[in-house]
């Protein structure tokens, strides 16, 4: 009979099977007990199952993962599923709070699971109430770190598939009806963010707005040039699409062309 229960909270349903699957495989005794597709309805389930362990993406809708994990505090074990590395050595640096990376690989799940059977394993109420401190600074440290949370990955779906593309191989994101376009050089895939959106979410020491439908990844850039028109338009490495740049962005471009 399998005795310790765990929820899985993340807003993507691929994820979700996706790491049920992996649990289910390397980890046959635990138990999943609800998967849920937002924070609300994961703060729900936590209340009524009640389950040993709960893995919380830290970005969902409705409420997000640091919302619920001060809502249940001492309640269960946490571990948190970011696609973000920027603050995950600061933030987990004790052994009480647990977090693993988008995309979910075996060997990083695997050592998440052996730390939770080792502290499941020796589990007393009074080690519950004294590794509350450890995930209220935790949640401290995501609330109010300095440095904002660029993304890192870029999900797509290609098929029945989720992908997830780093932002280090887009060459640019273009708006094009509903969708925006990410181009790599190699492949183009749709998404459904704005650029507007994109634009607070990328790094802007990589990613630039050039144009109102635009924003392209400085880093591949090779040169600047004038069309026939005199239009500033961006070169990339590897490539011959171009984006043009509209007045009101050209002074981004230091040189005068």
């Amino acid at each position: 009979m399998k005795e310790i229960r765990a929820v899985i909270a993340d807003d993507e349903e691929v994820l979700r099977t996706g790491i049920a699957n992996l649990l289910n495989r390397m980890w046959p005794d635990l138990d999943i007990c609800g998967q849920a597709e937002n924070g609300v309805q994961a703060l729900s389930m936590i209340q009524s199952q009640k389950p040993e362990i709960v893995f919380l993406d830290i970005q969902m809708p409705g409420m997000t993962g640091v919302e619920v994990a001060k809502k249940i505090l001492g309640m269960t074990k946490v571990v948190f599923i970011t696609a973000y590395d920027r603050f995950a050595v600061e933030a987990f640096e004790s052994e009480a709070v647990d977090y693993i990376l988008k995309p979910v690989s075996e060997q990083r799940l695997g050592k998440t699971i052996d730390r939770l059977k080792k502290q499941l394993a020796a589990r007393t109420h009074d080690q519950d109430r004294e590794s509350v401190p450890d995930l209220k600074k935790i949640i401290q440290v995501l609330e109010n770190r300095a440095a904002p949370d660029y993304l890192r990955l870029i999900k797509v779906k290609t098929g029945t598939e989720l992908r997830f593309v780093p932002v280090s191989e887009i060459i640019y994101f273009k708006a094009e009806d509903k969708y925006t376009v990410v181009f790599t050089g190699q492949k183009e895939f749709l998404i459904k963010i704005p650029v507007r959106e994109l634009e607070n979410r990328l790094d802007p020491d990589n990613f630039w707005r050039v144009h109102r439908n635009a924003i392209v990844n400085v880093e591949k850039v090779k040169k600047i040039t004038r069309s026939f028109t005199n239009q500033m338009m961006v070169n990339f490495q590897d490539t011959r699409e171009t984006i043009a740049v509209s007045r009101s962005f050209e002074h981004l471009f230091k040189h005068d062309l």
